[in-house]
């Protein structure tokens, strides 16, 4: 089975793909939402989390993030000790659930792929891109926020040229029309590595 690592800034589209990915069959695991439910449920994260960022970082047993983000936020050092307890529990989740596939391949969604070292738990990565102002747009329209806070949070994120030269494929996301057969190529192509004898 062939793991394939999909990544791509904010507003670029990713879970769109994502999705057809997942229409045509194939499994595919959310890193985002799962850090969030460990953060949540999983007693050892928990602890190192309330550890280093203080028991205020769970309110009434829920996890606090406006509190935690404010901890992190601007602060390089905290947010490397938060990805160094995280990052870990997510990569072990990932494994296990990856076993309990069936299928040519699965597919790991992360915007972090390469800042949090995931890109070495994967076969193939695939960089999802689109222009700046679409991806602005989408996200203002999505999200309500202001262009200068979308701005702020790409400028956080690797920039498209890195992306592009850090994976394996690119997608280019500008209408929605040209996704289905640019999912459908790749689609094709790691089930055709995925039945080729190893080596």
């Amino acid at each position: 089975m062939i793991r394939v690592g999909i990544t791509g800034g904010i507003g670029s589209g990713k879970s769109t793909v994502c999705r057809m990915f997942a229409e045509r069959g194939v499994a595919v695991y959310d890193s985002d939402a799962a850090a969030k439910r460990l953060m949540r449920d999983d007693a050892t994260l928990r602890e190192r989390i309330a550890a280093r960022f203080g028991a205020a970082a769970y309110r009434d047993g829920e996890l606090d993030r406006t509190y935690l983000a404010g901890q992190v936020f601007g602060h390089p050092d905290a947010l490397a000790d938060l990805n160094a307890i995280v990052h870990p529990a997510v990569i072990a989740d990932f494994e296990a659930w990856t076993r309990r596939q069936q299928g040519d391949y699965v597919v790991l969604e992360s915007a972090i792929l390469f800042e949090a070292g995931l890109e070495r738990h994967v076969d193939r990565t695939v960089a999802v891109l689109a222009p700046l102002d679409l991806r602005i747009e989408r996200t203002c329209r999505r999200d309500g926020c202001t262009a200068d806070a979308v701005r702020r949070r790409i400028e956080s994120q690797l920039d498209d040229d890195t992306l592009c030269a850090r994976a394996d494929y690119t997608i280019v996301n500008i209408l929605e029309s040209d996704l289905a057969p640019a999912v459908g190529e790749l689609d094709r192509r790691f089930r055709y590595e995925a039945r080729m004898p190893r080596a």
